[in-house]
């Protein structure tokens, strides 16, 4: 009798996307500019010292290299920051790839399990529920025996089909998202578990009619501080004991404009009762806190005032303004020119702008070289109305091939690609414009370009909340102020041109009596 233990054969892969239904298609070179690793070289990349590929896929492969021999089987990892709806032929294709990895692999043998980092608010041009589509499409695969781990952003806006395909779901802890790796170390942990004891799990899933503002959801709780959303993710984390092992509160991504729109709660137990019951009681604590959730921005007179006020007295502290309505992070095209024509036209000084997304600027730069001066005409190419033009005299500072890694943040140690880049001097305004869309989601976007952030009197951030994961090293707080100007990421739910959420939604409509109940309330085995 052969009494040597199994070695599990793990798939592992990536599909990533945040769609904002307002924003342009999301095509495959975006997905190459960003993260796209082949089969091939998957392996290789999550063995470097800074891998491209998601963080929850790292932390994922990182942790069953410490838990015990396997065999990982790779298969695509797709991935980019919040864009638009993902061309419906490329999705198809990262589809295929799947499934064409999954079927070569059966050919050497069974699959044991499944692990895949997802984010969970996806559309596509003709689908609405990319996400649940390929969960089905990897389990048509492996069958209905095989565990399949997911993790999810949680702004994930998620269906039933998801929960149905998944046996096991972890969304993110924490916004800024800075525990991607400790969600893919828990799957893994949960997908081996489930090998060894052959246990599975019971999915409990409530979808609230619940639309939160983006800028209501830090889930960071300070004394004083009115944190709602970290409030009730901190009480599902009580709830998790020898049955319940996973309580995942999803804000959901509130530019999706789809049908799956709203908060979700899913809970993962080994009692079908456990997961229920687990589930119900936190999305009532949700709905009953919804009143909570009030953005509050400030205009943008008032906040040029300020930035003046900040260049003139340097007593006063330095502030932060976040552009929250230009965030790439959420499908915003990172360059409209609101707040910089404001600050300009106003004289603000000591200030910067990091990082604004104009990849015909860049280029100018590059080709003019550092010294020169020239007309500098924002967004020449771009197509968007809600981006604007700005045309002034610049002097090109700095340039940088665009090449990083990243030093603090939801980015920190993996290897980040802007393209060319360069510090342009704007009247009393740098400006640092880089070549691929991304938000500031670290330091080093400005520092390695010759930023000093320490010295600035203020500084202008196109980002709704990552920064915060690296900005508390030089602006607390009560120094960061969101503004109130247009874009495609909008916090003012109001000015969203929303076509297909369902309805009644809250804020959105009039204030009602709903409570958990079917068909709101879900059970998965």
């Amino acid at each position: 009798m052969n009494l040597t233990p199994k070695i599990p054969r793990i798939a592992i892969g990536s599909f990533m996307l945040e769609s904002n239904a307002h924003s342009p298609v999301s095509t495959r070179e975006e997905f190459a500019q960003n993260v796209l690793v082949e089969p091939e070289n998957l392996l290789h990349d999550l063995a470097s010292a800074h891998p491209k590929s998601p963080g929850c896929l790292a932390g994922f492969y990182d942790e069953m290299q410490r838990l015990a021999a396997w065999t990982p089987v790779p298969l695509i990892a797709a991935a980019v920051g919040a864009s638009g709806p993902i061309d419906q032929a490329w999705f198809d294709q990262i589809v295929a790839s799947m499934v064409a990895s999954l079927n070569r692999a059966l050919l050497d043998g069974p699959l044991d399990a499944v692990f895949l980092s997802l984010h969970g608010a996806a559309i596509a041009t003709v689908e609405a529920d990319p996400d649940g589509v390929l969960l089905a499409a990897v389990r048509a695969v492996v069958g209905d025996t095989v565990p399949i781990g997911a993790t999810l952003d949680l702004h994930g806006n998620v269906s039933r089909a998801m929960v149905q395909q998944a046996d096991y779901l972890s969304a993110y802890l924490t916004n800024p998202h800075v525990d991607t790796h400790e969600r893919g170390a828990e799957c893994a942990r949960a997908l081996h578990q489930a090998l060894t004891s052959r246990k599975r799990w019971h999915r409990g899933f409530v979808k609230l009619p619940f639309i939160p503002p983006s800028v209501t959801q830090n889930t960071e709780r300070k004394a004083g501080a009115n944190t709602p959303y970290g409030d009730i993710i901190h009480f599902g984390q009580s709830l998790i004991n020898a049955d319940v092992k996973n309580v995942s509160v999803l804000s959901g991504f509130t530019l999706g404009d789809t049908p799956k729109a709203g908060m979700s709660v899913i809970v993962s137990a080994h009692s079908a009762e456990g997961a229920r019951i687990a589930a119900k009681t936190v999305a009532t604590r949700a709905w009953a806190d919804r009143a909570r959730y009030v953005p509050k921005l400030t205009s943008l007179e008032a906040a040029t005032r300020m930035a003046l006020d900040a260049a003139h007295n340097p007593s006063k502290p330095s502030l932060l303004f976040a552009d929250v309505a230009d965030n790439a992070g959420g499908g915003g095209r990172a360059n409209t020119v609101w707040i910089l024509k404001a600050f300009y036209e106003a004289g603000v000084t000591g200030c910067t702008l990091g990082i604004f997304f104009d990849p015909a600027l860049a280029a100018t730069a590059h080709r003019l070289g550092v010294g020169a001066t020239f007309d500098a005409e924002f967004n020449r190419d771009e197509t968007h109305p809600l981006s604007g033009r700005f045309n002034a005299a610049a002097t090109v500072a700095q340039l940088h091939d665009g090449q990083f890694v990243g030093r603090r943040g939801i980015a920190a140690g993996h290897a980040i690609s802007l393209g060319p880049c360069a510090r342009l001097i704007v009247g009393g305004i740098q400006v640092i414009v880089v070549t691929v869309r991304q938000q500031a989601k670290d330091p080093i976007f400005m520092e390695a370009l010759g930023v000093d952030i320490s010295a600035q009197r203020s500084l202008i951030i196109k980002s709704r909340g990552h920064f915060r994961a690296w900005a508390g090293e030089f602006f607390s707080d009560e120094q960061i102020i969101e503004v109130d100007v247009p874009g495609l990421t909008t916090p003012v739910l109001k000015n969203v041109p929303y076509e297909h959420i369902p309805r009644p939604l809250y804020p959105l409509d009039n204030d009602w009596g709903w409570q958990v109940g079917d068909p709101e309330m879900f059970v998965a085995r």
